[in-house]
């Protein structure tokens, strides 16, 4: 049997690799033996030649391998389906997410197991994201994989992590590939609401499952009261606040004209005539709202990711800081404030601390009523902390 590539880890830096955390950096690789191509399984081990885990190897990019395997198996089509059946039934059978309509994360990258692969299904369609080079040489396997493990899917659409794929030298061809082609929107059903969602969208891919049980506690403040939902999206939070939770009125703010399309057509679609949409920056749209001394009783915030890497740490606290000042400016007494980070280098404790700077600055005492995070079909990896990556506080504003 061929002997594959090795890396070899500096002295005193496996450990993590030995707990199975699935990055190996530039600067953990003492050296390289046997010249791996981008793609190629390498094995990692030791600096003094103990076998510790197999993985994909990538010049390229700051992770110089990604690691699936801590035996000696091949990372090959059966490791694949193993994988990927093993999410499928612990989505459909644990947390019973399957049936018609249904819309999950079936894969989620380094929590299970694969890293740099991202798959949500929405009903009968399934979008693929890539945001690794090895399993994107792979991709052919990755696929067949998911067809037997969901043979009942129509249409798969590929994307790539746009974040990542300078970093990873990767480029993706997007778009749909096998099954039906004709048109990328599907039909869903999420706590009891349905929305169009399009699979073609550039936010995320299509729509945010991660918030399916956040927007269900959000809604549950939301009983007569007057909403204010910022980056509505398609209008989640909105839709929820009044069909499942009592309030008054929804005004949703989004400054993609596409996803305000969607909002106003969910609304439509769930006779929802209290919910309002309109395509506006956010800042601005908080500026003028102000100026017209509006108030609100429950605030979303819901941001894109303000922080996308270390280096923008310190302007991204200052972007949340500066959303959640305006927003308890707008909030009456008593309000509700939910307000959220998807930024992984923004972790809970930080996040925490800009909500009590907001109560500094703007003289407003605020209780964190729930401290949330991402739905269970987007698990967090013991041996991968960075797998935590969404915080939802719930906070009453005096």
């Amino acid at each position: 049997m061929t002997r594959l590539p090795r890396v070899f880890i500096k002295s005193r830096a496996a450990r993590p690799f030995f707990a199975r955390h699935p990055w190996v950096f530039a600067n953990s690789i003492a050296k390289v033996e046997g010249s791996p191509q981008p793609g190629d399984e390498v094995d990692v081990v030791t600096h003094d030649d103990q076998p510790i885990a197999r993985g994909l190897f990538n010049p390229h990019s700051g992770i110089r391998v990604r690691l699936y395997r801590w035996d000696d198996g091949a990372i090959d089509d059966a490791f694949f389906l193993s994988k990927i059946e093993a999410a499928v039934r612990w989505r459909v059978d644990g947390l019973k997410l399957g049936g018609p309509g249904g819309a999950y994360r079936v894969v989620f990258s380094e929590a299970d197991g694969l890293s740099g692969l991202t798959v949500d299904r929405y009903d009968r369609h399934l979008v693929v994201q890539f945001g690794g080079l090895g399993l994107y040489r792979k991709r052919e396997a990755i696929l067949k994989s998911l067809a037997l493990a969901m043979p009942d899917i129509e249409t798969v659409v590929i994307k790539g992590d746009h974040s990542s794929s300078a970093a990873e030298g990767l480029q993706v061809e997007e778009g749909p590939v096998g099954g039906s082609t004709g048109g990328l929107e599907a039909t869903i059903v999420d706590n009891g609401i349905t929305y169009a969602v399009d699979l073609g969208s550039t936010q995320k891919t299509g729509f945010y499952l991660d918030q399916r049980d956040n927007r269900r506690a959000v809604a549950g403040y939301a009983v007569g009261r007057r909403v204010l939902d910022l980056y509505c999206h398609s209008g989640g939070f909105s839709l929820n606040a009044l069909l499942r939770g009592g309030a008054a009125s929804t005004l949703g703010f989004d400054s993609s004209g596409p996803a305000i399309d969607l909002a106003r057509k969910n609304a439509v679609a769930n006779h929802a005539s209290a919910a309002r949409f309109e395509e506006a920056d956010v800042p601005k749209a908080l500026e003028r709202l102000g100026e017209s001394n509006e108030r609100f009783g429950l605030i979303v915030c819901d941001p894109p990711k303000f922080v996308r890497d270390p280096k923008g740490l310190e302007r991204g606290v200052k972007a949340y800081l500066r959303l959640n000042r305006a927003a308890v400016d707008l909030l009456e007494p008593n309000g509700i404030l939910a307000t959220c980070s998807c930024s992984g280098s923004v972790d809970r404790e930080l996040f925490i601390q800009v909500v009590a700077q907001v109560g500094e600055v703007t003289g407003r005492s605020i209780q964190i009523l729930e401290s949330r995070g991402q739905a269970p079909d987007h698990p967090v990896a013991a041996s991968c902390l960075e797998t935590e990556y969404l915080k939802c506080l719930i906070c009453r504003v005096e």
